[in-house]
Parts: C-alpha cells; structure tokens; sequence
C-alpha cells in the first residue's frame, strides 16, 4: 500500500537550515521554561514525598482543599486536579511531616470539612534516598541506550564495530568512575555526550553523529513539552522515552538503509540528491507508520485514563518530532562531514 506514488521530488535537504532554526528555537525554549519554573517539575518517583489521590463526589475549589489541610499543617501541598473528573492529587514534600497513616488523615481533614462521600484511591510514599537512586537510574538509562545505538549504528552502515565498540567501552567507564567520586549526573551525562558527539565528528562516523543528534533532539523536545504544559516527570516517562528512541531510530535506520543502498549504484551521484531521493522514496512507508502508530497512541491518550494520560502524551510528541528528526535532522547531518571533507581537499588544493 502506498499513500504517496513512486517519483516525488520534494526537497528535503533543501529545507534543512529552517529546519535547524525550528529544532534549536524548540531546544531554546525547553532551557528557557525550564529555567522559569526552576527545573523540570518531577514527579513522585523522582521527587520523593507522598502522593495521595483522593475522589470527590462533586468538584471542589482548590484553595478550599487547601484550607482543609491548614488543621495537618499541609497547606502549602501541590494540589493537581485530574481534567473533567472530581479526583485531586495532594502531593506532600515537607521531610519533617509525620508520614504515619498520614492518608487516612488527610480524608478525615476532609471529610470534616466537606462532609462524607470521599474516596482515598491511592496512596504512595518513596523516600528520598530511592528518588534519588531513581532519578540516577533513569539518566542513565537513557544516555546508554542513546550511546549503544550510536555503536549499533557505525557497526551496521560504516563496518566500525570494534572502533565504536572501543569509545563506548571508554565513555561508559570513565562515566561510571566519575559517578563513584560524586559527580553531578546531569552535569556528567551532558558531558559525555557532548564528548560522544565529538569523537563521531573526529572519527567521521557520520551516520552515528546523525542518529545521536536526532535521538537528543528528540528527547530534549519530549522533555520541553512536559515543561511547557507543567506535566511530571516520573518512571512512566522515561519508560516513554526509551521507546521514542527507538521508534525515531528505527525511522532512521529506513532512510540511512536506503541511503546506503543508493550510494552503491552510483557512488558519484550528488549526496544531497541522493539523500532526497532517499527520504522520497520511503516516504510513503514512514508516513503509514507513523500515521498507524498515531492511531493508537491518541486512542490510549483520549480514553486511557489519568494513569496513562502522561506515557501517551509522550508517546504523541515523541512520535511526531522522531519522524521529523528522522527526515529533516539525521539525514541532512550526513552533508556535514561531507561538506567538511571537501572544504579540506579545496584547502589543501588551494595551499
């Protein structure tokens, strides 16, 4: 089946520098709300603290919750109402509260405020030793599987298996052995990739250079979008962003194959038409993909329930923004080196 017919032209490549502006004015805006709200708003696992749930049977002003929390001291709680639904989260912060059946407490706040039909749906308390374990784990998880593509990626198109193998090898203990003195992980993790990055350009590992950029691109978009709408950040979403990493690069691979395949029949066609008439030619594939994939994932986002409400958000976003970085990031960075290869042969040349 094909929704797009065989022999399109459209210019991919030809667009890349708007699309370079679009992509960094949306980085910049995550760093700038990110910035504005003091951080990315983390949720329960990764923040530590108790989250209670609690169901009314009509809705209720927020500053009246508030008041009823004044008597347990927890009046400076955040307090989260689910879209269209009586049901509030009271997610509770303060390390010297006394946590002791401090839910059944909360209902009786309540209740003696607004009177019987209060449900308590859920209660959960993670430490702050096991967010903080948490919050490690999951930056991790995320920086390896990006750093393990990356080697997966130079092994299948550029036959480099043992030189990347070799830098993911190094990265990863120097990495780890940083993490045991103390160092801050965010800070060392934006290091190491930055690091990585820099040893594709050095290596000329192009088509790894091209998926690792579109893989942060697509994450860091992911991660703004939650900002930008004042969403948490727990262990659902980064389960979320594990997978867009591989779906956005598995619409790579289909365009880096296709680019591949084309460079053999004719090694000295242009590379930016080449490209253009790669990312043409699976056009219609990624289309139907994305397009089938979307379905579902906006199914569970419109009537998944509050629980999945925030995965299937990611999942929208990321989706959407893989397929574009798939298109209009990855495959234009291959020009890159390409561009720095001849300027130095003209260099040379002109010496």
């Amino acid at each position: 089946m094909e929704l797009i017919k065989p022999g399109t032209k459209i210019d991919f490549v030809g667009k890349r520098r708007i699309a370079y502006s679009l992509s960094l004015s949306m980085i910049a805006l995550t760093i700038l709300v990110f910035i504005w709200r003091g951080g990315p708003n983390y949720g329960i696992d990764f923040a530590g603290g108790l989250v209670i749930q609690v169901k009314f049977e009509e809705k209720q002003a927020l500053y009246s919750i508030r008041e009823a929390l004044k008597s347990l001291q927890l009046e400076d709680s955040t307090i989260q109402e689910f879209e269209d639904k009586s049901e509030y989260l009271i997610r509770v912060t303060k390390p010297d509260i006394e946590m002791t059946q401090l839910g059944e407490r909360v209902k009786q706040a309540l209740v003696a405020k607004f009177g019987e039909g209060i449900e308590l749906r859920r209660v959960e308390m993670v430490g702050p030793q096991v967010s903080e374990d948490l919050r490690q784990k999951a930056l991790f998880a995320i920086y390896y599987s990006i750093l393990f593509m990356a080697v997966y990626i130079s092994g299948r198109f550029e036959m480099k298996w043992t030189l990347s193998i070799i830098m993911a090898l190094a990265l990863c203990s120097v990495t780890y052995v940083a993490s045991t003195f103390g160092v801050n992980i965010s800070w060392l993790i934006i290091i190491a990739l930055l690091v990585t990055l820099g040893l594709c350009w050095v290596l000329k590992l192009k088509y790894a250079l091209g998926a690792i950029i579109a893989l942060i691109h697509d994450v860091i978009v992911t991660i703004g979008s939650f900002a930008l709408t004042n969403r948490e950040i727990s262990l659902s979403t980064v389960a979320a962003l594990l997978t867009i990493v591989g779906y956005s690069l598995n619409d790579t691979i289909i365009i880096y194959d296709r680019v591949r395949e084309n460079l053999r029949r004719s090694r000295k066609q242009n590379l930016a038409k080449l490209i253009n008439d790669s990312v043409n030619q699976t056009l219609s594939r990624t289309i139907l993909t994305t397009g089938t994939t979307l379905i579902v994932v906006l199914a569970l986002f419109l009537v998944g329930g509050p629980v999945i409400h925030d995965f299937a958000f990611a999942l929208l976003v990321g989706f959407v923004v893989g397929t574009y970085s798939s298109v209009y990031v990855a495959s234009p960075i291959l020009l890159l080196l390409q561009e720095r290869k001849e300027g130095s042969q003209l260099q040379y040349l002109t010496s």
